[in-house]
């Protein structure tokens, strides 16, 4: 299979481009893994500071009111 094939492969047919978008989902959810095994690494155990605003706490303090 030379270069020319393989191109209109990938490009011109709907199974190469199902590759390419298979690949892409791959390599984004890998990296996106990558990244924040390494983000966690560097961020551990940080508490939140005091003012921090939680808006999952908001809305429930704001149901509690309206009960």
């Amino acid at each position: 299979m030379d270069i020319g094939q393989f191109y209109t492969f990938l490009f011109e047919t709907y199974e190469g481009v199902a590759c390419l978008v298979g690949a892409c989902l791959v390599v984004t959810l890998l990296l996106a893994f990558l990244l924040e095994r390494r983000t966690r690494r560097i961020y551990k155990d940080r508490p939140a500071p005091e003012d921090d605003f939680d808006e999952l706490e908001a809305e429930e303090e704001r149901d509690d009111k309206h009960d």
